[in-house]
Formats: structure tokens, sequence, C-alpha cells
């Protein structure tokens, strides 16, 4: 008995074993995946892609199952090697490469010239996000700054796209991504004033409302008053030289002359 008991025990963790073996095995799906590193605005081609067994449980959602359903479309954001191709990372059907493809729908790309100061000494990059400041006059001809726009997308720096690069860059002008009312409010902004660019974290999404800096807010009421340049005092203009008046006299008369005698 205790031997029957055995063999049936070792039987059953065989069997069990198996079991669970060919559960396991029938529990994957098809996943295309990149064989390579893709940069944004790339298109995809059948060397970059491969479909590979993936646990069905942990396949993302918008995945593709086949190379023919993603060959051809543009990379919007970079993909490596390993990584599921999702549909969030492709641009529309459709679209052509380059920077047009990385433009989200209903937003605008618009480029404004920086410097090593405006551009953050170059650490502004693509996908980072900046806010924008601009220095201007106020209505009582007072300069004031004030931060326009919060969270804006860097999609270029110069004729650069690629955001693999972590290397500070110095460049003469930034592609920012906006929608069309705040194109309007950065167009407006650049041609009335100074613009900065203030880099910020990506993870942080919070915007921050600010009523703008003067020079009395920095420098208190008081200073600003001691800084103003006192006038000078002015002197009165020389006045001209006005004719002299003859004092009164009285008129001698001898002989044949006459003669005026002044007192």
């Amino acid at each position: 008995m205790i031997i029957l008991s055995v063999l049936a025990g070792i039987g059953a963790v065989i069997l069990a074993a198996s079991w669970m073996g060919q559960q396991a095995s029938g529990k994957t799906s098809p996943l295309l995946i990149a064989t390579v590193d893709i940069d944004l605005g790339s298109t995809l081609t059948n060397t970059m892609l491969s479909v590979v067994a993936w646990p069905t449980v942990a396949v993302p959602p918008l995945a593709f199952k086949d190379i023919k359903s993603a060959s051809g479309r543009v990379v919007r954001s970079p993909i490596f090697k390993g990584e599921p191709i999702l549909e969030p990372k492709l641009a529309p059907v459709g679209s052509m490469g380059g920077l047009p493809s990385m433009i989200l729908q209903g937003k605008r790309a618009l480029s404004i010239k920086v410097n090593e100061v405006v551009g953050v000494a170059g650490f502004t990059l693509p996908g980072s996000f900046v806010d924008v400041m601009v220095n201007t006059m106020d209505s009582k001809d007072k300069s004031v700054s004030k931060i326009v726009l919060q969270r804006i997308l860097v999609l270029a720096i110069a004729q650069e796209a690629k955001r693999d690069e972590t290397k500070p860059k110095v460049v003469n002008a930034v592609t920012l991504e906006v929608t069309p009312e705040e194109a309007e409010k950065l167009d407006l902004a650049r041609s009335i004033g100074s613009l900065s660019l203030i880099l910020r974290n990506p993870k942080d999404k919070q915007d921050q409302q600010t009523l703008g800096i003067r020079r009395a807010d920095l420098l208190g009421k008081e200073a600003v008053t001691a800084l103003v340049p006192r006038a000078e005092p002015t002197l009165p203009e020389p006045s001209a030289p006005q004719p002299r008046r003859r004092s009164p006299g009285i008129e001698v008369i001898r002989g044949t002359q006459k003669a005026n005698a002044e007192f």
C-alpha cells in the first residue's frame, strides 16, 4: 500500500507539472517589438520590427501583433530595442516623417529666437518643458516681468529634433509646441519685449498663476524713489540789457548855440 501510494503521488506530480506547462505555453500572444533603437520622426520598416511570443496577461493595450499593421508608420517618440510598438507612439496613418508628424492634433509649432541666456545655457533640449517669461513695459510705462506661458513642450532646437541627447547645446532658435491661442500670446510677447525660457521638471504638471513683478516690488517703493535722479536747479536766464534812461536836464542857450545839461 505504501509503494502504491508513492507511485500514485509521483504520477500525480508529473501529470500536474505537464498540465501546468501546457497551460503556461498556451497563455502567450504575438507582440510586435522593435529590433533596433528608433528615433522620433523615423518611418518603420520590416527590418526594424519583429513578432515575439509575449505573456498574454502582460500584453500592453494598443499594441500591435503583426508587422504589416505598423510598417510605414512614422514614430512620434523614441522607441528602444526590445520595446513593444504601441499606437500612442506613432503618428496618425498617412503622416509624413520629420517634425510635422511630431505635432499633436490641435497643436502648432512656433520657433523663437534665443541665445545662451534665453535658452537656459543650452540645457533646453527637445522633449524638455519650459515656461515663457516676457520683460516689457506696462500701461504706466514701467518695466514688468511676467510669465505668459507655462509647461510648453520643446519640439526641436535649431534643426535638431532628437530627444536622446543630454549634452547642453547652445543654439539660436527653439521650436515650441503650442495651441493656436498660445501661439498668439507668444507672438505678441516677442514683439513687445524680450523673452526668457524657464526650464522645469517634466514631472511638475501644476501651473502657478503670478501677477508679474515690477521694480517697486523688487526693490521697494522707498528704494525706487531714492534711485530716481533729482532734477538739477535751473538758473534764471539772463535778461536782455535795458536801454539807458536819460535823466531830466535843462537846456542852455549860449548865443546861437544850444546845449543840454543833465543832472
